[in-house]
């Protein structure tokens, strides 16, 4: 049994009843519209068509989340020991003091979303790792549960078992679980999910709050700028704050340090648990990916590991210095995805394919010797979708980025993004898709 035949099962079943899983996916689009899955005020863009996965494909992902936490574990470790090393990644100082901080917790990587391409076992490559502020946790879960009430899903669901990942209680589970390994005495932290307001996904951030009420743990959502350090310990008001789930980005935190000299403080002083870690922006940021292909980084890997890379890790490379690097991407325009080494949500990305020669030539000037890397662009696999104009239904072929979410180095789940562009994201023309596991 493999995805693409369920895929195209379920095709033609919504063919044989075209009009009335019309009118069903018009429902639905309330509903959607209705929820929770909000991104920047609007609803999530969403097919009346899910991402089908097998069993086989949970095992992939498991293998592929477990070789890549083992290779990026190697790396943060080397990080931390190795004073020539951290130059290759040129952090300002102040991240670079804060990654060598002790976490209390021994997990450099607690919570991330590692964006692949994905086939099967042997065919895919990793698009970007997003460690800092991962997100979409609610986006599969609110349009998930939505879904499985659809006509359609329940009508494939007389031929199959189709079961949604669950993203949000088991975080808050793993959170904890994270935490009493740095205070085992503390059974009832305070807990504060922490983020500028003007950046935070604020449905999600509320699904999260809930999640902890529920469980029986107190939770805030605050702005870091409003946080004091007073007595050694972080407040919001009288709020006394144990744990920080950090939904804060590095370049971000970068960028206001000076708005937030509490929370920077007793980040320093270990006067709270943050997870995950300012240490897991050395997985985070897009460097990575170069740091990764150079030769005594594959050095300390295993040779299985170093295969890994070299076939699922794009080449990478910074694009400054040398003029002979700024003419070999020049002239090999379709080959190449240029990226800025640490923004996130696809910003200031940008494909040579789409570009005419002299449109190319001017992008790169602006981008050079600018904090921007170039790295191999790779052609998404397409898989076939149900996509409803109207009253009209269409069989349209999309690429696809699949996210897994990687929970306390465990693989926990999915995230999956669509599109007909060269780029795949919330700043171009994409639908999010809830992902499902199909069985017989």
């Amino acid at each position: 049994m493999k995805d693409l035949e369920i895929n195209n099962e379920y095709i033609d079943l919504v063919l044989s009843n075209k009009k009335e899983y019309a009118k069903d996916y018009k429902l639905t689009m309330e509903k959607v519209g209705n929820s929770t899955a909000i991104y920047k005020g609007k609803p999530v863009p969403f097919l009346y068509h899910p991402m089908f996965f097998t069993e086989s494909d949970i095992k992939n992902f498991e293998k592929i989340s477990n070789d890549i936490i083992s290779i990026t574990n190697k790396v943060t470790d080397r990080y931390i020991k190795d004073e020539e090393f951290r130059k290759k990644f040129g952090f300002p100082k102040l991240i670079e003091d804060l990654i060598q901080i002790d976490n209390g917790y021994d997990i450099n990587v607690p919570i991330g979303r590692f964006d692949i391409f994905y086939k099967d076992y042997e065919n895919f490559m990793f698009c970007e790792i997003n460690t800092d502020g991962s997100s979409a946790m609610n986006e599969d879960n609110a349009i998930g549960r939505i879904l499985l009430e659809s006509e359609g899903l329940k009508d494939f669901g007389d031929i199959y078992k189709i079961e949604p990942f669950e993203l949000i209680d088991s975080w808050v589970d793993d959170s904890i679980e994270i935490f009493n390994k740095y205070d085992s005495n503390n059974k009832k932290p305070n807990v504060a999910i922490v983020d500028f307001v003007e950046s935070g996904t604020s449905s999600e951030f509320e699904e999260f709050k809930k999640s902890y009420i529920k469980k029986g743990y107190n939770c805030i959502i605050a702005d870091p700028r409003d946080l004091k350090y007073k007595g050694g310990q972080l407040f919001l008001d009288d709020y006394k704050i144990d744990l920080v789930y950090r939904r804060i980005v590095s370049y971000e935190l970068i960028e206001k340090a000076d708005q937030v000299p509490d929370f920077i403080q007793a980040y320093k002083d270990r006067a709270f648990c943050c997870i995950g870690s300012i240490k897991s922006h050395v997985v985070h940021n897009k460097i990575i990916f170069k740091v990764l292909h150079d030769e005594d980084t594959l050095e300390q890997l295993s040779g299985e590991e170093q295969d890994f890379v070299k076939r699922h890790i794009p080449y990478t490379g910074i694009f400054g210095g040398e003029e002979d690097t700024f003419n070999h991407v020049l002239k090999n325009k379709d080959k190449y995805i240029m990226k800025p080494m640490d923004l996130n949500a696809s910003q200031g990305v940008f494909v040579g394919r789409d570009f005419s020669q002299d449109e190319w030539e001017k992008k790169l000037k602006d981008a050079w010797n600018n904090d921007y890397l170039y790295q191999e662009y790779f052609d998404p696999f397409i898989r076939n979708h149900v996509v409803f104009y109207d009253d009209e239904v269409k069989i349209e072929g999309f690429k696809s980025v699949v996210g897994l979410f990687i929970y306390k180095e465990e693989f926990a789940g999915l995230y999956t993004r669509v599109g007909q562009n060269n780029i795949i994201s919330g700043v171009t023309s994409y639908y999010t898709l809830p992902n499902m596991l199909v069985k017989r």
